[in-house]
């Protein structure tokens, strides 16, 4: 069953002012969308639940400091590890309306969340290990459902459009169906026929701003690590992130439908915002085939301002490892990963589309000697934002 929550909050407060240093003249008339995982990651069904009635969670104090630091218009947060309306609401009203760590509190009257694959089992051994009911079994990888789930928090109305939950990964014409190194398919054909393509979720968000829309093109791709020669996490993560490249572009989005069976992609000429964790490297990790360069170099995407920021290129020089071996850029890094084995890397994005002008962006990453830098350590990834404006 596929439910989503919209929910609308009366401002009981006049509007507080306050524009950090970093962005722009409220007159400019630029919106702020922003990306955040909040990487809960939590191992138990209501324990999300439990902390938010607390009001004094010292993590979910941090997330919020961060955001009311940031201040974005509409926010897409990654891993909020729960998909009722009650738990959205509990940490606007008990966190972000509360000032944190002398920040201003910071209000949002538009809401949504809804169900995602993860933790819900596929009935299936999709991990080929000859048990069932895993985590790694779910149509998304997860312990129970709605662990890694997602929530937009807005300003501007929202209206769900449309999700891709169900949609199969079969139906994409030349999906990188994972192979073992003979060739052979790695999953057994009645299996790779149900496998649905979205790890969590792709969403199709209208925001409505000053009677124009926005879609915000929301999702959370399935890692490209965790799996073996085969690379089906590579190959998945690769072809979720292709699902938008297709979407955006009506040449290539007739394949596509809806969870109510609709098919086709974005009219031409719409105005959108691609955004959350891509969990794709535009030249280190382990992604398959420039899984995120089919949206970095697609033309309905403008990529004219690349986030970043002093801690991202502090933080690679003093932790060294695997972040000396790096090509990427390190200001632009997003997550800040085990220095042994992964190092820091960009696989955050907040993408409007070409028909958008950029006015600023960036990545909360403050450096030692910046405000808000004892913040950043809640999550292993950072906030990442751009301003735009019609």
């Amino acid at each position: 069953m596929r439910r989503f929550h919209i929910s609308l909050l009366i401002l009981v407060a006049s509007l507080v002012i306050f524009i950090p240093a970093n962005a722009p003249a409220e007159n400019d008339r630029s919106i702020r969308f922003a990306t955040y995982n909040i990487a809960m990651g939590l191992q138990s069904e209501g324990a999300l639940y439990e902390r938010l009635q607390s009001k004094d969670d010292e993590d979910l104090k941090r997330v919020a400091a961060v955001i009311q630091q940031v201040r974005p218009d509409v926010i897409l947060m990654n891993e909020f590890d729960s998909y009722e309306l009650d738990s959205t609401l509990l940490f606007i009203n008990n966190y972000l309306d509360v000032p944190q760590f002398e920040n201003e509190a910071i209000s949002y009257a538009h809401s949504l969340n809804g169900v995602v694959n993860t933790g819900r089992d596929s009935g299936m051994d999709l991990n080929n290990n000859g048990k069932l009911q895993e985590p790694q079994d779910a149509w998304g990888f997860g312990s129970f459902p709605g662990q890694y789930g997602m929530v937009v928090l807005s300003r501007y109305p929202l209206k769900l459009e449309r999700s891709f939950r169900f949609f199969k990964w079969r139906d994409m014409p030349g999906a990188l169906a994972p192979a073992n190194p003979d060739g052979t398919p790695w999953y057994p054909q009645e299996v790779f026929n149900q496998l649905r393509l979205s790890s969590k979720n792709h969403w199709d968000i209208a925001v409505t701003i000053d009677g124009r829309i926005v879609r915000l093109l929301a999702s959370h791709p399935t890692p490209p690590v965790f799996d073996g020669p085969e690379d089906r996490n590579g190959a998945r993560n690769h072809d979720e992130i292709r699902l938008w490249a297709d979407y955006i572009d009506p040449q290539r989005s007739t394949y596509i439908y809806d969870d109510t069976g609709t098919s086709g992609g974005l009219p031409e000429g719409a105005r959108f915002v691609i955004a959350g964790d891509l969990n794709a490297d535009p030249v280190d990790g382990d992604s398959s085939a420039g899984a995120i360069l089919q949206l970095l170099h697609h033309p309905m995407v403008n990529t004219g301002c690349e986030p970043q920021s002093e801690g991202s290129e502090e933080a690679s020089k003093t932790q060294g490892g695997r972040n000396l071996g790096h090509k990427g850029n390190p200001a632009a890094d997003t997550a800040d990963f085990n220095d042994v084995h992964t190092g820091n890397m960009r696989i955050d994005y907040a993408l409007p589309s070409a028909n958008l002008k950029i006015v600023g962006c960036g990545v909360f990453w403050p450096a030692r000697n910046q405000p808000g830098h004892d913040l950043v350590t809640v999550s292993d990834h950072r906030l990442v934002w751009v301003d735009i404006q019609f």
